[in-house]
């Protein structure tokens, strides 16, 4: 039986995050293109990257997964318009020919034959090149300006939030100018956050900063925020249904039925037996590692059963004990830390492929502390012997940073 505490069920969640971060950077041009026609009277529009531009036809694939055919005509106005703008008074006029492999594109006109068909009386261009550009602009912002980690303190009156990233802890200071942004409920990509405020942060929330540092840049002044509520699962699959696009589990921190929803933006992910287990042996021998350590300094206090305790992970016998779970804690960082930096290049799966009995981590929105319902963000498969190694321990990725900020990089 599969027994595991809550920090074992927490190892891979800023790994997830990561991955996220990874699939699309900040103020790209799919938001701005999506805002840009408000206020048009035109029927119908189509918003995606081009697959591919065949005489008077461009193929897209939206956003949600569909793949939409754009016919143009002699009539069909095309406007390039530059990154990041949402009025198209700055729009340069195009052609047809301007349209390549990559580029985002709006179409507005009339719908076609069938849904995904649309007639189009004006495309609006965004170049993939100029997307790129700016992407590695604001990328390289957020990793010279920017802090990440989890929220341990929000202070609403002063409108400062502390935030802990392993060794690492950092001041964030807010204004009244300071943008703040929240994850949208089923994705972790920046281009979906919705507007935030300060009022949503809490405790245990993943935050990103962007803003002025300080010189020995453990406080910055933000100048943006984006941060999320997560929630993490573990356990066996009692059902999935893949057509319905959701599995039900018992989560083993809470003895809980959960059903887990799996959408376009989840990611599934399985880990081969021979490197579960790598992590599996890794994670035990940390666990005994970080507890001597941990024991040593239960010694100094004079806490010898508290020692014990500690050294097993267990989650009792006072300062003594909380000394060893500590030391604990502090040797399966590390083996979190390289199992979350390969999570990105495990194959990946579908939902058809969860079975009824699969050993599953979950990473999943938390839209509320009771709900009994979430969306996956990330789901690792694959990972029974890592839950069984060691019982009374676990991997923990707490000093393991999301990154410098959308699109950037742990900082180590």
């Amino acid at each position: 039986m599969i027994l595991m505490t809550r920090r074992q069920i927490s190892f891979f969640l800023r790994a997830a995050l990561y991955l996220g971060w990874l699939l699309a950077s900040p103020g790209s041009g799919p938001q701005s293109l999506a805002q840009a026609p408000t206020g048009t009277p035109t029927a119908a529009r189509q918003l995606g990257t081009v697959k591919s531009v065949s005489g008077d036809t461009i193929t897209l694939a939206t956003d949600a997964g569909q793949v939409v055919t754009v016919t143009t005509s002699a009539e069909t106005k095309v406007l390039k318009l530059a990154v990041g703008s949402t009025d198209l008074k700055t729009a340069q006029p195009g052609q047809l020919a301007d349209v390549a492999v990559g580029d985002r594109v709006l179409a507005t006109g009339k719908t076609g034959d069938t849904p995904t068909a649309l007639t189009a009386a004006r495309v609006i261009l965004m170049k993939s090149s100029d997307i790129a550009e700016k992407n590695a602009a604001e990328q390289a912002q957020w990793r010279t300006n920017g802090v990440g980690g989890i929220v341990s303190a929000v202070d609403s009156v002063t409108g400062t939030i502390s935030v802990a990233s392993g060794i690492h802890k950092y001041t964030v200071t807010t204004t009244g100018n300071t943008l703040f942004k929240r994850f949208a409920v089923d994705s972790v990509r920046y281009q979906d956050a919705k507007p935030g405020t300060l009022a949503q942060i809490h405790t245990g929330d993943q935050l990103q900063a962007r803003g002025e540092k300080s010189a020995d840049g453990l406080s910055v002044k933000a100048d943006e925020v984006l941060s999320g509520s997560f929630k993490n699962l573990s356990g066996l699959i009692i059902s999935a249904d893949a057509t319905a696009g959701a599995i039900t589990l018992k989560d083993l921190a809470t003895k809980k039925l959960v059903t887990v929803n799996i959408t376009a933006n989840s990611t599934i992910r399985r880990m081969p037996p021979q490197t579960a287990q790598m992590f599996a042996t890794r994670n035990l021998a940390g666990s005994q590692a970080g507890g001597r350590t941990g024991a040593a300094a239960s010694d100094q206090n004079g806490g010898a059963r508290g020692a014990y305790a500690g050294a097993q992970g267990a989650e009792r016998a006072g300062a003594g004990g909380q000394a060893g779970q500590a030391g604990g804690g502090a040797g399966m960082r590390r083996v979190g830390g390289e199992l979350s930096q390969i999570i990105n290049r495990l194959p990946t799966e579908s939902v058809a492929d969860l079975k009824k009995g699969d050993a599953v981590m979950v990473v999943a929105t938390e839209p509320n502390p009771d709900a009994t319902t979430l969306t996956a963000i990330t789901v690792l498969t694959g990972v029974e012997p890592i839950l069984t190694a060691n019982p009374n321990g676990g991997m923990d990725l707490s000093g393991w940073s999301m990154g410098e900020g959308p699109g950037g990089g742990p900082e180590q």
